[in-house]
């Protein structure tokens, strides 16, 4: 017997059919014997809906609110998922974020988990019972709903497998594994039986879509053993493990990318100690989140600073940056959403030269210009302009062997 807890993503409830699904399938692991607790995602499609519904009555609306509107949509699903269980024969119930509870900060909008209290939930569970767990929710300090960010859902799950000690945390989603990249662009990409934590955390926070990036980065400080599954079909999975279960890393193990960024440039910044932390910590203060950051020096006393902010957060780095423009002295910002981020991340590159060469001159020959560029131990990304994501994507996947057999 083992205890699991079981992640259903929004296209796996995303009707009443495929709710009926999920109730089978974790009335399957009920009947093997196993204790289950099950977290949900909202319906596709809903929690799109509800943040539009936020933005079209203020860009810049209050993220407590923000918070209050967004989280209902798994308070449907839970219920609607517990009716299906019980319908089945199976003892659950449902249970919003507050009421586990599941803790977080006030960083609404972008919570992050700081405990869940998992007694009550084991004791439900060693009692047959299957706890229905909202995802993508909690509350915070002061009370009120907060929520983990686009794909906390994953996190949720990853968190309360931690705290209820489950032997292992099952995502369901539209697709049958990790691969090597994304099947929908290269047919020829291969499913990994395996991957490390470090390797899904980097291809998870550069883009790939099958896991959400705190989720792996809790997974791996909190060794909870994942395993990413179809809804659909029933197939193996890819384990997400220690990099010392696998016996051979290739030097690449995947390509990801990412159309969620956009590139922010504020030309001729005066070139004096400071500024970097000025700009930076104004963007910290409003939880604006920085990736890919280049400087240029020029040779008159400023310099160019060009950086990339989540598009969900390009106008409120805009407002931010130009209320501070008279304070930070830089002469006009530009900003450009039509951007991509290319990476390509393996544990394999700490012993391999040439991995950026090999990037660099596989877009070169397909006449892609590459905008910035950073690095880390195992990943390289280029940014480009977004009409060649595609083409980009198909280029590296070839020049570094990953393309299986013709389908």
């Amino acid at each position: 017997m083992a205890r699991i807890v079981m992640k259903f993503g929004g296209t796996s409830v995303a009707d009443l059919d495929r709710i009926q699904n999920v109730a089978t399938r974790v009335q399957r692991e009920v009947e093997a014997g196993h204790e289950v607790a099950v977290v949900v995602s909202a319906m596709s499609g809903v929690t799109n809906q509800l943040v539009k519904w936020c933005q079209e009555l203020s860009p810049l609306h209050d993220a407590r609110e923000y918070d209050t509107v967004v989280a209902t949509g798994e308070q449907v699903t839970i219920g609607l998922l517990a009716i299906a269980l019980q319908t089945a024969g199976v003892d659950a119930r449902s249970w919003q974020g507050w009421q586990v509870p599941v803790r977080t900060d006030g960083a609404h909008g972008k919570a992050r988990v700081e405990a869940i209290e998992g007694e009550e939930l084991i004791r439900r569970m060693q009692m047959g019972q299957v706890p229905v767990v909202a995802g993508f929710q909690g509350i915070g300090p002061d009370n009120r709903v907060t929520t983990l960010g686009r794909g906390g859902s994953d996190l949720s799950a990853v968190a309360l497998a931690a705290a209820v000690r489950a032997d292992r945390c099952d995502i369901y989603t539209d697709v049958d594994g990790v691969y090597t990249t994304d099947p929908r662009i290269v047919p020829r990409a291969r499913k990994l039986e395996r991957i490390s934590y470090e390797e899904m955390l980097e291809l998870a926070s550069v883009g790939a879509k099958v896991l959400q990036t705190r989720s792996v980065e809790l997974a791996m400080k909190q060794r909870v053993r994942l395993q990413v599954l179809s809804s659909f079909e029933d197939k193996p999975g890819s384990l997400v493990v220690d990099e010392d279960e696998i016996v051979e890393h290739p030097v690449v193990s995947g390509i990801a990318y990412s159309r969620d960024d956009a590139k922010v440039t504020l030309r001729r910044v005066p070139d004096r100690p400071g500024v970097a932390a000025s700009v930076f910590g104004a963007l910290a203060r409003a939880n604006v989140n920085v990736d890919m950051i280049v400087q240029n020096i020029g040779a008159d006393g400023s310099t160019d600073m060009t950086f990339t902010v989540g598009k969900t957060d390009l106008m409120r780095a805009q407002d931010v940056l130009g209320k501070a423009q008279a304070e930070l002295g830089f002469e006009a910002l530009l900003a450009d959403p039509d951007v991509a981020k290319i990476s390509v991340v393996g544990v394999g590159m700490r012993s391999h030269a040439g991995v950026a060469n090999t990037m660099f001159r596989a877009l070169a020959e397909k006449n892609i210009n590459i905008q910035v560029i950073s690095t880390s131990e195992i990943k390289v990304s280029v940014l480009v302009a977004a009409d060649y994501t595609e083409l980009a994507v198909r280029a590296l996947h070839t020049a570094y062997g990953l393309d299986g057999p013709a389908a």
